[in-house]
């Protein structure tokens, strides 16, 4: 385990148990405690945690990781729903592309997809997106019209939001958008913690003509705060092969196309 696995697993054993002792995770983790202490220290310094004598206990933020600590989870299933949600996306297309490590990974996809001009493409699909870390990525390709819209950068997702996000959304029309979501219920829709990420993802949705949701099976079956879409608004749910045979059978009868990779 590197250290940034090493972190991301500190973060969510917090989330999960509300105060870690540096001997036990040390063991738990198969590290000295003396690493232990100088990532929980390394965390402390980003108000992740709140240290105490002997480990650590749980910051509110801590239950909102921020996006370069989620990277590492379930990282080969978001490379592979990735791929298969940019099979969706056809030359001369205009998509949406909210925050998140599963919609970087389409993005990524998209910049390697044949139909889409590969790496020596000339500006084949316009792309319109809110999260500063897929900007950053897509700016300096050739194949890509790029759109960011304004608002004020969130440093747990990179994602910008406020009214000046939604006024530039609200004067635009999608082809595809691509939501990466907190949780997505058959019954409750597609949900995230944030309010005003949820605000933002819901605007992409409404301007699109085909929404799809891109979510690894931790997701699925769960809800979360703030509301995105009804289900009825979700044309296509990309998930991973773990997701629940009883899960995948509501979501198809409530009219959402369902692909497992």
């Amino acid at each position: 385990m590197n250290r940034y696995e090493r972190l991301n697993a500190l973060l969510e054993l917090l989330a999960e148990r509300g105060k870690i002792e540096v001997d036990d995770i040390a063991e738990e983790l198969d590290v000295s405690g003396a690493t232990i202490r100088r990532d929980l220290d390394h965390l402390a310094e980003q108000q992740l945690l709140t240290r105490t004598r002997g480990g650590a206990v749980a910051h509110s933020v801590a239950y909102d990781l921020p996006l370069r600590y989620k990277t590492v989870r379930r990282a080969g299933e978001k490379q592979r729903i990735g791929r298969a949600a940019a099979g969706q996306v056809a030359r001369g297309a205009v998509i949406g592309l909210n925050g998140g490590t599963t919609t970087t990974e389409v993005a990524r996809a998209l910049m390697t997809s044949a139909d889409v001009g590969g790496a020596d493409g000339d500006g084949v699909i316009t792309v319109v997106t809110n999260a500063l870390n897929i900007a950053n990525e897509l700016a300096v390709r050739p194949q890509v019209k790029l759109v960011v819209t304004g608002g004020v950068a969130r440093p747990q997702s990179y994602e910008l939001m406020s009214p000046l996000a939604g006024r530039i959304l609200s004067g635009l029309s999608l082809d595809v958008t691509f939501l990466g979501v907190d949780a997505i219920d058959p019954d409750a829709g597609a949900s995230a913690h944030h309010e005003g990420e949820a605000d933002i993802n819901r605007l992409l949705a409404e301007r699109a003509r085909k929404v799809v949701v891109v979510a690894d099976s931790s997701k699925i079956g769960a809800r979360a705060f703030a509301s995105i879409c009804a289900i009825g608004q979700v044309h296509v749910l990309v998930t991973d092969s773990e997701a629940g045979e009883e899960d995948v059978r509501r979501f198809r009868e409530r009219g959402v196309e369902v692909v497992q990779v």
